[in-house]
């Protein structure tokens, strides 16, 4: 089998360029580096939220999230992120006045948020 010049030229062009491209073809396709999912929290109680945390996992242990400043009572919100674990989450809220309340087996996969209500009861949205 004889092969033209100008043809094993092309042929080792092609494959040059292919062995350069694909690594960076290759990089497109990996999933992003994000450290979790937003999630939003609206606070309708009527007492300031001063602390909230996450399980992450089957474990009990809560993972403290970064509110930066209290989120006041009435109808405020705010977007965290979330720390990558399993979809079935317990969230902890401790409030203003220093208790805490636990909203139990909260879907961060299915919902895109969590509604305190004045009322004590969570609603997943």
């Amino acid at each position: 089998m004889h092969m033209r010049p100008i043809r094993f030229a092309r042929t080792l062009a092609a494959l040059a360029i292919l062995a350069l491209a694909g690594p960076v073809i290759a990089a497109d396709f990996q999933p992003p580096a994000s450290p979790g999912r937003l999630f939003r929290i609206v606070n309708g109680s009527f007492d300031s939220v001063t602390a909230l945390a996450v399980t992450t996992g089957s474990a009990a242990s809560y993972e403290p999230i970064d509110l930066r400043e209290p989120l006041q009572g009435g109808l405020t919100s705010t977007t965290v992120r979330l720390p990558g674990g399993a979809c079935l989450r317990d969230v902890q809220v401790t409030f203003r006045d220093g208790r805490s309340q636990v909203y139990r087996d909260i879907d961060v996969c299915k919902a895109t948020g969590l509604r305190l209500s004045a009322n004590r009861l969570p609603a997943a949205h």
